[in-house]
């Protein structure tokens, strides 16, 4: 599957001057939501995941929100778990909705659309831990860290992407006088 390609066809990779999630700018963002919309897109993402960690026996799957909702479902719907997302709370951490099941012992993947830092990725991982749970793998769409994102369990990545993200003060994007576009 060219995951790329697909960002493509669907309009979701975007060219210009764009300040990511992490803080840092880009001049490429991946607009996953404009690929996740499209339901066979989704499950074909999902399953290939999936296939990747077929032999691990996953309780749930948990995806932070918002981009790893859709993700979580699709991948969970593939092994046959329950799907789980973590929310932002106040304090820059994340929580799991009450209601939704994670228990104590339960092993679990984490997924996320697009990695850049890995900080979403880790605090949903530990917003599960939080409750108990073991996570036994964390896995992506798109790796754009370059491979420097790291989890504690192995990680996994559809694709690479590997363009240069800059520190804001460091930004040539800024300094050439590109308007930014918060994404």
């Amino acid at each position: 599957m060219d995951v790329l390609e697909l960002y493509r066809k669907t309009g979701a990779l975007l060219e210009g001057h764009f300040l990511l999630r992490s803080g840092k700018h880009s001049s490429f963002f991946l607009q996953s939501a404009a690929l996740l919309q499209h339901p066979l897109y989704a499950e074909a993402v999902g399953e290939a995941i999936a296939e990747r960690f077929e032999d691990e026996r996953v309780d749930f799957v948990i995806g932070p929100a918002i981009g790893g909702v859709v993700l979580s479902f699709v991948v969970a719907r593939a092994l046959g778990a329950r799907a789980v997302f973590s929310e932002k709370t106040d304090g820059g951490g994340m929580t799991i909705r009450p209601g939704l099941e994670v228990k104590a012992g339960d092993r679990f993947l984490a997924v996320e659309d697009v990695v850049t830092t890995g900080g979403s990725l880790r605090r949903a991982i530990a917003a599960a831990e939080a409750r108990g749970a073991a996570a036994v793998a964390a896995a992506a769409i798109i790796d754009r860290s370059g491979g420097a994102a790291r989890f504690g369990v192995p990680f996994e990545a559809l694709a690479r992407f590997d363009v240069p993200v800059y520190e804001p003060d460091a930004c040539p994007l800024c300094r050439a006088g590109v308007p930014l576009e918060e994404v």
